[in-house]
């Protein structure tokens, strides 16, 4: 018996029509544009030496936060109702602005407008590229590969941030803030042009209507059906709290006992795992309910082990548990865009942005509380307990849907 081997990446472009080839390149050169922002690793270090202080820095994260809250979810109905593509390019544009600001009027109030034009920017994508990159693929009766691609996307974007880290040092000795500065507009500006390349073909919901009229319907559409409330509600289950928790991942490494100059390469180390999750998508888009369950489960149990171990060495589970959540996002968002009709696509997907967005700062507060009563390490494990409670969740709901699709198999045999 003879067996085929799998596709190759290069015999997998061959075959993929000229269109989906060039909205993949879009999405990667997307994805890496607006990722390698050389900002990242030393924004907190310009405020610090502007004369923040760590109270006034602290109310700019929030405000950024609060920002992607409020409009994450008007956003995506516009996306809907008028052009995702067009969101898409207005996002990086917005950023840019704000990351001029910082560094031509360094101010606390100049800090502010450039987190809120920065919060702006984000939720504006938010939902527009996912929908737009499924429906684009439906139309080419590719929607199969949302999730491969979409893993990938997310690989990319990584590995941006990580070289964004690497240069972030050598330029900043070279030109200081001013040069990080100009690298990481220019790297925004480029994410504008790149985003003119994205195809859409379909027509905007909304027919000229309000954005209010695309996010009723929207909302109808998930109160409706219950695979995509449930659908839905997966992915902040998912996302929420790893999402908070790579913001603390620095502290988990120093508390190790690792010099200073040793945590960078402890955190490259859990980001080439959550790279690898991210890699992994196309292969495991076809685990069912219980194999879900059991990806968040055996991830959990990572993160609570190299949480509390308290080695160097045991981060190696942090990063295993890293892959495993961000591997269960990329399929949270692809479950969720195989459920809902693509004239709401855009703001269904930014209301589970927004379920992410609180659950983010709901885990930020978890965190705090935790962390300075019992140390990092435990405030990780307690992480855990989250992804433990949604796994038996899962667990559950595969068990009560078995019968019922058994039943429909039934039905179907004995009408035949």
């Amino acid at each position: 018996m003879s067996v085929t081997p799998p596709p190759s990446p290069s015999s997998e472009r061959a075959h993929q029509p000229a269109g989906v080839r060039r909205l993949v390149r879009t999405l990667y050169a997307s994805a890496f544009c607006d990722e390698f922002v050389l900002l990242y690793p030393v924004y907190a270090l310009l405020f610090s030496d502007t004369g923040l202080s760590v109270w006034q820095t602290t109310s700019l994260f929030a405000l950024w936060s609060l920002t992607g809250v409020l409009l994450e979810v008007p956003s995506g109905a516009w996306a809907d109702a008028v052009s995702r593509r067009l969101l898409l390019i207005l996002g990086p544009l917005l950023t840019a602005a704000g990351f001029a600001l910082w560094v031509l009027v360094p101010s606390y109030g100049a800090f502010a407008l450039g987190f809120v034009l920065w919060g702006a920017g984000g939720a504006l994508g938010s939902g527009a590229l996912e929908a737009l990159v499924y429906d684009e693929l439906e139309r080419a009766g590719a929607a199969d590969r949302y999730a491969r691609v979409m893993g990938r996307a997310r690989a990319i974007g990584i590995a941006a941030t990580m070289s964004a880290m690497g240069l972030a040092g050598p330029v900043f000795s070279w030109g200081g803030y001013d040069a990080v500065g100009a690298a990481s507009v220019l790297a925004c500006l480029a994410g504008a042009v790149v985003a003119t390349r994205f195809t859409e073909h379909r027509t905007p919901s909304g027919g000229g209507e309000r954005w209010s009229a695309a996010l009723r319907a929207g909302l109808a559409e998930a109160r409706a059906d219950r695979s995509v409330r449930g659908a839905l509600l997966l992915v902040p289950a998912v996302t929420a709290v790893w999402g908070a928790l790579d913001e603390y991942t620095p502290l988990l490494a120093r508390d190790t006992g690792v010099a200073s100059e040793t945590v960078p390469w402890l955190l490259l180390m859990i980001w080439a795992g959550a790279t690898a999750g991210s890699l992994l998508a196309g292969p495991a888009e076809r685990l069912t309910g219980n194999g879900f369950a059991a990806l968040l489960a055996g991830s959990a149990l990572a993160l609570a082990v190299g949480g509390l171990a308290g080695t160097p060495v045991a981060l190696v589970l942090v990063a295993v548990a890293f892959g495993g959540f961000q591997l269960a996002t990329v399929l949270a968002d692809a479950r969720l865009q195989q459920r809902i009709d693509d004239s709401g696509r855009a703001t269904l997907t930014s209301v589970a942005g927004l379920g992410s967005e609180l659950g983010n700062l709901a885990t930020y507060a978890a965190y705090a509380t935790a962390a300075t009563a019992w140390g990092h390490g435990t405030a990780f494990a307690l992480s855990a307990v989250p992804y433990l409670l949604t796994a038996l969740l899962l667990t559950g709901a595969a068990r009560t849907a078995a019968p019922a699709v058994a039943d429909r198999r039934r039905r179907r045999r004995s009408a035949s």
